[in-house]
């Protein structure tokens, strides 16, 4: 799911020796596998995968330059004001593609391109690479650039279409920093900061081969913009009195609703999750009231109030969720209800098939539940470290070996067990995962296994 995320009423706001021949790693890996076999005691039945190590690619720059695995490839980025983008082909070995020199930020503050490497996001025939507010969209074949933007983009499901927002300002309103006066500011999608809120938001859709303009949805005020997944590209926004779906290939507003206050207040902000879109009503940036509708029709489902947890908050991401961190019920997405409680002191992520369970303060994995009931389906005793990979896909997870080496595994969709993969040989550290391959920063590159189940 794609986000663009407009407060209606404030500021939008990471020394091994030389690579061992590949040889090693498999010896290895199988008698891993068989300890691993041996210790899970039967509870399921294990599913055959491959681990094979690919290769590795330099760190431009310095070691801990910004990396990125994406659409099957990996994205490596040089860190400073000089910017350029490699993509690398995931072979045996892993094969230099292209190199794009992206433009140099007009910003007056270094920090805002120096060590923050580029989003990287495949669109079809394209690449979108956005760094802080500048986009640079490049040929995927070829690395060229078709064009640029100063500001984000944000591309839709089909693969050809982008969102892009314009914010209109009353004249006079730009904050003059060098001033240092207090008060509320609003920023535009150019990061450029006023003292009073757009007097209308204009929402573009743009071709993303050319980046020529397609369309032109304006709304009264800041809006909030959301992206609909799906096989048709479909734009949600939400206003300060309404909602609106829109279909993100022609403009054309196909539903529209009224969004009335809710005990004085109005809709703030809003978010897709767990098949929703939930309005959240409020004011001063406190959220009391919740409205869910449906993306499709935009029928109002139910509502409930929500109580103050600011001083104990837990995080609970992509799912529907209510209370503190001791008294947090996870949410019916059909009627609102809680089906069950989260223990005391556990952090709650949805992925795929499973909710994660991180311990609030240390960050450690501790078990993978069933979204609907709370139960235990896999114990990650041990497995300290996740990977992060895309959304939906396999679960890879990391446990650390000695002298800095790492075991991986790997929970599959629909298999209630943690499946062995295979081990470095080399310390590495900052892994990130795919449905295919796992990549990690070693002190002299990026080492790139695949994986298959």
């Amino acid at each position: 799911m794609a986000l663009i995320e407009l407060d209606l009423t404030a500021q939008p706001d990471r020394t091994p020796g030389s690579r061992p021949p590949a040889r090693r790693y498999r010896v290895p890996g199988l008698l891993l596998a068989a300890v691993l076999l041996l210790t899970a005691g039967g509870a399921a039945p294990v599913v055959p995968v491959l681990w094979r190590y690919l290769g590795e690619v330099p760190a431009p720059g310095v070691p801990a330059a910004p990396f990125a695995l994406a659409g099957g490839r990996v994205y490596t980025s040089s860190a400073g004001a000089e910017r350029v983008t490699t993509a690398w082909s995931l072979t045996e070995p892993p094969r230099r593609l292209w190199s794009a020199r992206l433009p140099t930020p007009d910003s007056a503050e270094p920090d805002d391109y120096s060590w923050g490497g580029p989003e990287v996001v495949p669109a079809g025939a394209v690449v979108v690479l956005g760094t802080g507010r500048d986009t640079t969209v490049v040929d995927a074949v070829t690395g060229a650039v078709r064009w640029t933007a100063k500001k984000p983009l944000t591309p839709l499901s089909d693969g050809r279409t982008a969102l892009a927002l314009d914010h209109v300002f009353r004249a006079g309103t730009r904050y003059d920093q060098a001033s240092g006066a207090p008060g509320q500011l609003y920023f535009s999608a150019t990061g450029e900061p006023h003292t009073e809120p757009p007097l209308r938001t204009e929402l573009h859709g743009v071709d993303l081969g050319s980046g020529r303009t397609l369309w032109t949805v304006t709304a009264a005020g800041s809006v909030n913009v959301l992206v609909v997944p799906g096989a048709k590209p479909a734009v949600l926004l939400l206003s300060s009195d309404r909602l609106r779906r829109i279909d993100g290939a022609t403009g054309a507003v196909v539903r529209n609703v009224p969004l009335p206050a809710v005990d004085g207040d109005g809709p703030s902000e809003g978010e897709l999750i767990d098949g929703l879109i939930m309005v959240h009503y409020g004011r001063d940036g406190v959220v009391r009231h919740e409205v869910a509708y449906d993306p499709e029709t935009l029928e109002r489902r139910w509502s409930h109030a929500v109580p103050e947890t600011m001083l104990d908050a837990a995080h609970c991401g992509d799912m529907l969720c209510l209370g503190g961190r001791h008294t947090l019920d996870v949410l019916d997405p059909r009627t609102g209800v809680a089906r069950w409680r989260a223990p005391a002191d556990v952090d709650l992520i949805r992925s795929g098939d499973y909710v994660l369970e991180l311990g609030s303060d240390s960050g450690v994995s501790v078990r993978l539940v069933d979204p609907a009931t709370g139960a235990t389906r896999v114990d990650l005793a041990g497995w300290r470290g996740e990977v992060v990979g895309s959304a939906g896909g396999p679960i890879v997870l990391r446990r650390s070996l000695d002298a800095g080496a790492s075991a991986f595994g790997v929970v599959l969709p629909r298999h209630d067990a943690v499946q062995p993969l295979g081990v470095t040989g080399d310390p590495i550290s900052d892994c990130t995962s795919d449905e295919h391959y796992v990549t990690c920063r070693a002190d002299d590159g990026l080492r790139i296994w695949a994986y298959r189940a």
